[in-house]
């Protein structure tokens, strides 16, 4: 193909879509625009999961069994956390840990966070271009019963417990798009736009959040098309359906396409769903049926070129008809 590709994501699922764009596009020919909102600060190291997550899994030093973090890694740091009494919660491997202490020290020198994972990523032998979908802290809050949570406190400390109420994003309403994001969005060449298989409230919504973006997806002449989450009505990875349910949505794939009403011009579900092709086709989306679940590398690779060639197939109609909603 010849054109430029946008990919948004989160973590693990968006990371292996990713990964599989990576691998049947040239590098200059991609950008992967990565959630923030779950960043925090921990211990004093500024801690990006999911930007972690991607460049991990597109270098091929994730842990795949895990889903998160590096292969062969070591503990010994938490254990000392431990027997010092300190705060053990969240999960710092002792290799992981260079990341993060990278980072931090980056960004206390001026630097930004696009700056710092473009150079953290070209360190890991990257090509792909890897950016944050904004500069400015955008942080995740999940409404509960029990009271706002932070998205690692609830997430990662309550294991998803409490009964989420909703979900907004400290900070969105003054940041800016990265310079990446924004480069991209504005590319002449800009061949198809693809929201990976990620939690729509809590992975892609947070880079719709942020200022310009939802219209500048609404403007551009390229395809826009998403790969469920959701297979058969529960989540690949993550608390997607349980937080749907929580909000009074019926997990399925007609539910992720209502959520992106406006911004897609087509959705990939996986076979289990073909059933629900008629109905997205009714909500003017047209829809692609296949094997969405990606266990293996070629998975990715096979899924990634399906989702790229579906995108291209797509009509200008559908485009009109997204501008119209």
């Amino acid at each position: 193909m010849s054109g430029h590709v946008i990919a948004f994501c989160g973590g693990v699922g968006g990371a292996k879509l990713a990964a599989g764009l990576a691998r049947v596009l040239p590098s200059e020919d991609l950008t992967i625009v990565v959630n923030t909102g779950d960043d925090f600060v921990h211990l004093g190291l500024h801690i990006s999961p999911d930007i972690d997550t991607v460049v991990y899994t597109l270098a091929g030093l994730s842990d795949r069994e895990r889903g998160w973090g590096l292969a062969r890694e070591t503990w010994n740091f938490m254990a000392s956390l431990r027997q010092l009494g300190a705060e053990a919660w969240f999960q710092l491997g002792d290799q992981d840990l260079a990341m993060h202490v990278e980072r931090t020290r980056r960004l206390a020198a001026g630097e930004t966070l696009s700056e710092v994972t473009a150079a953290l990523s070209a360190a890991l032998g990257l090509q792909a271009a890897i950016t944050p979908m904004s500069d400015d802290p955008v942080r995740t809050i999940v409404r509960t019963a029990a009271g706002d949570l932070a998205f690692q406190q609830y997430f990662v400390a309550e294991q998803c417990r409490p009964i989420a109420e909703g979900v907004r994003f400290a900070g969105a309403a003054e940041a800016s798009p990265s310079p990446g994001l924004r480069a991209a969005l504005g590319r002449s060449d800009l061949a198809a736009v693809i929201i990976c298989p990620s939690n729509p409230y809590l992975s892609i919504d947070p880079i719709l959040a942020v200022p310009g973006v939802r219209a500048a997806l609404k403007a551009v002449d390229a395809p826009i098309v998403a790969v469920s989450p959701i297979v058969g009505g529960r989540a690949l990875k993550g608390p997607a359906a349980k937080l749907m349910t929580e909000l009074g949505v019926t997990p399925g794939v007609a539910a992720v396409a209502e959520h992106y009403a406006g911004v897609l011009d087509g959705l990939v579900i996986d076979r289990a769903d073909a059933d629900a092709a008629p109905v997205l086709r009714g909500m003017g989306l047209q829809a692609l049926a296949t094997d969405a679940v990606m266990v293996s590398d070629d998975d990715r690779a096979r899924l990634a070129g399906e989702v790229l060639a579906f995108a291209l197939s797509l009509e200008g109609g559908s485009r009109l008809h997204r501008r119209a909603s």
